[in-house]
């Protein structure tokens, strides 16, 4: 089932362990403060910042994302419906630069479920 992968923490902002507290602050990655975390689950209260720099190597999750966002609507668009490459890479650009939180978001969340193993049934822990 997909609630209980590591995939549904990755797409619906979910902690990687529990899958019931939220990740980030805000449940929109298009919002001001579209960065800020929690410090724990709220849920099952895993620490979200393991060590300072954690976060580091998500830079290469992210653009492992735009490539993939990149080579798929490539594929799509210029392959697949013929359009110019030039109308394409204008449009490209502007995707690219609004998808940026979605995929920064994305790539912390990948990054950390790689060290964290999921427990959806895990019970709600005590303060």
């Amino acid at each position: 089932m997909l609630t209980n992968s590591r995939l549904y923490s990755v797409l619906f902002n979910t902690c990687p362990r529990c899958h019931k507290g939220d990740f980030f602050v805000t449940k929109s990655a298009f919002t001001r403060h579209f960065d800020q975390m929690h410090n724990h689950c709220p849920h099952c209260h895993l620490n979200y910042l393991p060590e300072p720099g954690f976060y580091w190597a998500s830079m290469f999750v992210s653009y492992a994302y735009s490539t993939i966002w990149t080579l798929a609507t490539f594929f799509i668009v210029v392959i697949g419906l013929n359009v110019d490459l030039n109308y394409y890479l204008i449009g490209l650009v502007p995707t690219l630069l609004l998808l940026t939180p979605l995929f920064f978001r994305m790539a912390r969340r990948t990054w950390l479920i790689i060290f964290v193993k999921p427990e959806p049934h895990m019970p709600k822990a005590v303060n």
